[in-house]
């Protein structure tokens, strides 16, 4: 086929042999089938962010500061080198989030090289050799549902003992290779650590459940988000820790009058505070 103009930088330094043909593309990039140093890769093209339907929202850059004091604050003040410096930022999480979690044993493509905007990636196949379906492609039985869900909870927890969250967990962002289920897309990968990675993970264990649960529908009543980060909470999740799907959620009610109470303490002592400052002046 026809170099895309993305490619054509990578084919004039040789980091690309030949363009073989565009495969089924996401939110933040275009993918195509190519050939680099023999052997067939995927090139991740990606999209500008005013072309992607996932923005780069705060939850999910939280954390994420430029190489040095310029660049944070370019960052920060959204200038056109600060943009600039946020895109790079964005790319550059997936390929470090690919090499920390492949080595943490997650299942994930070996990344290769990110050179202008482009990722170049393991070519993930099916039994037949052929780019793998994602797994919204695949009909599932009940076993294969339930087998499959297990496997990705699993994986979300080595994803989380590493310190991250995927953040877009779901049926389009995982295929269905002739070894297994692997895991894709990153760019959007939240440290566990930021304020609002509770709230990603269970939304993405969540839409798990749900998506398994059309073809096992008891999957869809779990509650493993909750279960597992309160383990990670208490700092004792581990990769092989058993899961149970229960959780009993807390039916004390918050004692309103008293936080209440709490707070009017405060605000009279800081009152008291500030009113001897100023008499001692």
């Amino acid at each position: 086929m026809k170099t895309p103009n993305r490619l054509q930088p990578l084919v004039d330094n040789y980091l690309i042999e030949e363009v073989i043909r565009q495969l089924p593309s996401g939110k933040e990039a275009d993918v195509y089938a190519v050939r680099s140093e023999g052997e067939i890769r995927c090139a991740k093209v990606y999209k500008e962010s005013n072309n992607r339907s996932f923005k780069q929202k705060i939850q999910y850059t939280e954390g994420r500061k430029g190489r040095n004091s310029r660049q944070a604050r370019a960052m920060k003040n959204k200038s056109r080198y600060g943009r600039q410096e946020e895109e790079t930022t964005w790319q550059n999480v997936e390929v470090e989030t690919l090499f920390l979690l492949a080595e943490a044993g997650v299942r994930v493509p070996t990344p290769y090289t990110l050179y202008e905007g482009v990722l170049l990636l393991e070519m993930i196949v099916d039994e037949q050799g052929n780019p793998a379906p994602r797994l919204d492609e695949v009909i599932l039985t009940p076993e294969q549902a339930r087998e499959y869900h297990a496997v990705l909870l699993q994986e979300s927890v080595r994803m989380l003992c590493a310190g991250y969250v995927h953040g877009d967990l779901s049926e389009f962002n995982v295929l269905v290779a002739h070894d297994g289920l692997v895991i894709i897309d990153l760019p959007q990968a939240v440290m566990a650590t930021s304020s609002d990675a509770a709230a990603i993970f269970e939304r993405d264990i969540v839409h798990l459940g749900n998506f398994f649960g059309r073809f096992a529908p008891e999957l869809a009543n779990f509650k493993h988000s909750k279960e597992i980060w309160k383990i990670y909470d208490s700092g004792k999740l581990r990769p092989n820790t058993k899961l149970t799907g229960l959780f009993k959620e807390s039916t004390k009610e918050a004692n309103v009058a008293a936080v209440l109470e709490e707070i009017a303490d405060v605000y009279e002592e800081e009152m008291e505070r500030r009113k001897n400052r100023n008499s001692d002046d």
